[in-house]
């Protein structure tokens, strides 16, 4: 798990090369758990959602969760065209998301095949 999730972030701006299933689901867990918790303790400490901005000191918190959302996004990003590539699926198949309902499930499905010989490898 730890292992994992250090391969995550070591691969921030990795895009070629592959994941497997478990170097997959550990950071995406992981990442939707540590976001929920941060978000309510902060939002909590603030007295207020993080969107709604007060002060100079609400602004600046509302700026770092945006740029280290852009960076998980990022990093998240990289690790799904790595497992697609360890499924043998082109990057390409990312874009099937964007179909609603039927796109997500197909997605869903390509991240729980299991590891294949490939040509990114």
């Amino acid at each position: 798990m730890a292992n994992a999730y250090r391969k995550f972030w070591d691969n921030l701006l990795n895009f070629s090369g592959t994941a497997t299933r478990s170097e997959y689901w550990w950071p995406v867990i992981i990442n939707y758990i540590l976001g929920g918790l941060l978000i309510a303790i902060i939002q909590m400490i603030m007295g207020h959602p993080i969107e709604d901005i007060y002060n100079w000191s609400d602004l600046s918190v509302n700026t770092m969760s945006k740029l280290i959302a852009l960076i998980v996004w990022l990093g998240t990003l990289s690790l799904k065209f790595r497992r697609l590539h360890d499924s043998d699926h082109t990057a390409w198949w990312i874009l099937i998301d964007l179909v609603p309902l039927i796109g997500t499930i197909w997605f869903f499905i390509l991240m729980v095949l299991p590891s294949r010989p490939n040509r990114w490898q």
